[in-house]
């Protein structure tokens, strides 16, 4: 199935948000009993660390990459392309592995998928106001 390609934005933007909002959650669940100064501060360093070295980065490179494309209409999963559906697939595997199996505490899991979840979720925001601004200019373009 073929889609516009600024509509690949909206698909990043809802698979991200989605996927953020859900560890997001799962941190704010287990933070309860772990609430302290030090780790809200490690929860806001895994945020900056993922947002600007990670998912900041990632939103450019694959808004850029879809811009870039020739045909006005794409396969709908070219929101991302074959190394990053990789690097996800590794992740959540990585992440409910560490969640079941144990082998972190579970303060681990408040402090880290807090901090994780919300870079996430903000690059799905962030996808989404991709994804408006192409629509905005489509808008422009068709009006001059």
């Amino acid at each position: 199935m073929k889609t516009k390609k600024r509509t690949l934005l909206l698909i990043a933007c809802l698979v991200w948000a989605i996927a953020g909002f859900n560890i997001l959650r799962i941190g704010v669940e287990c933070y309860p009993h772990y609430v302290s100064m030090l780790n809200l501060t490690l929860s806001v360093v895994v945020f900056a660390v993922f947002q600007f070295l990670i998912f900041g980065p990632l939103v450019r490179k694959h808004t850029t990459r879809i811009h870039a494309y020739l045909e006005p209409r794409q396969f709908f999963l070219k929101f991302f392309d074959v190394p990053s559906f990789i690097i996800m697939a590794v992740m959540m595997s990585g992440g409910i592995y560490l969640r079941y199996s144990g082998l972190v505490p579970e303060r681990f899991i408040a402090v880290f998928y807090t901090g994780l979840g919300a870079a996430l979720l903000l690059a799905g925001v962030l996808f989404g106001r991709n994804y408006i601004h192409a629509v905005r200019t489509a808008r422009a373009a068709e009006h001059d």
